[in-house]
């Protein structure tokens, strides 16, 4: 028996990039990955299940999640490195990732210091920038399902593409994953991170909530220059704008609404669509109920 501490009606805000939404019906942050098991195998939680980790990609609406949120974030932080593989529990921040890989001399991993979210995020969406993408490097995932089991899967049972993941089965989570990246003495893989974190700072609304890029980058061209070219920097939407510095990103300025995010969302992709003819995908994911429901 799991001594678990539920949170009910808790508020979403602090729990995403954007620092907005509504409340959760159920929340619960377990502790490890031997109490998330325990949790889910007594089966006394509200359904349905949702998981987060730093929510830096996803939009909670102002109705807030209906049954149970679930945030692995500083939980599932476990670690373990190899001469041959690199095995990381969802919960890690892929900037602490980079940082343990670097140090270590391992290479190819530097990208990972560009994506604000956690290993598990990474792995649900193929997260990746500067040319690299996260299932590049996996060999194999740990799951979870609703019931507390845990899965081994192989890469090949996964149908992977452009920021896009498709699991085998709909009700597992990614709670860790093996990576190959190899090790190279002679490398400098810190020099790398700190070119791609001067990128990210002179590029990006960092001191603004975001949630990262808000569209996918279509064939042979640029979200971002689209939205830029349908004139977009600067629209508003009550507290929420499309940044000056980078118009793929919405930023919060400080008492956005998530309706105010997402009008903005559907605003981008009506006048691109209307503008350019080129339907913008949505890379952040949208959770939850409108206010009024």
């Amino acid at each position: 028996m799991t001594n678990a501490l539920i949170f009910k009606n808790e508020s979403l805000n602090k729990y995403n990039s954007w620092r907005v939404g509504g409340a959760a019906d159920n929340l619960f942050t377990p502790k490890n990955l031997e109490e998330l098991k325990n949790f889910l195998k007594e089966g006394k939680y509200l359904k349905p299940l949702t998981f987060i980790g730093l929510g830096s990609n996803v939009l909670v609406r102002d109705g807030g999640i209906r049954g149970t949120v679930i945030v692995i974030h500083a939980a599932l932080n476990e670690i373990q490195m190899t001469d041959d593989s690199i095995y990381a529990e969802a919960g890690n921040t892929c900037a602490k990732i980079a940082k343990n890989l670097a140090k270590e001399h391992y290479v190819g991993g530097e990208f990972f210091a560009g994506i604000p979210g956690t290993v598990g995020g990474a792995l649900a969406m193929n997260a990746g920038c500067y040319g690299s993408e996260t299932w590049n490097y996996v060999t194999q995932v740990n799951m979870i399902d609703e019931e507390g089991n845990i899965v081994i899967r192989p890469k090949n049972e996964f149908l992977i593409s452009y920021r896009e993941v498709v699991k085998p089965k709909l009700n597992e989570w990614f709670v860790g994953a093996w990576f190959n990246f190899k090790r190279d003495m002679t490398a400098d893989p810190e020099s790398k991170i700190k070119e791609y974190l001067n990128h990210r700072k002179n590029t990006q609304p960092l001191n603004w909530p975001t949630a990262g890029s808000t569209f996918r980058n279509p064939k042979d061209t640029f979200a971002a220059k689209l939205i830029e070219e349908c004139g977009l920097k600067g629209y508003r939407v009550g507290n929420a704008e499309v940044s000056d510095k980078h118009a793929n990103f919405i930023i919060n300025l400080g008492k956005a609404s998530a309706k105010d995010i997402e009008d903005i969302i559907d605003h981008i992709e009506s006048e691109v669509f209307k503008r350019k003819g080129i339907k913008l995908e949505r890379e952040v994911k949208i959770l939850g109920d409108f206010l009024n429901r």
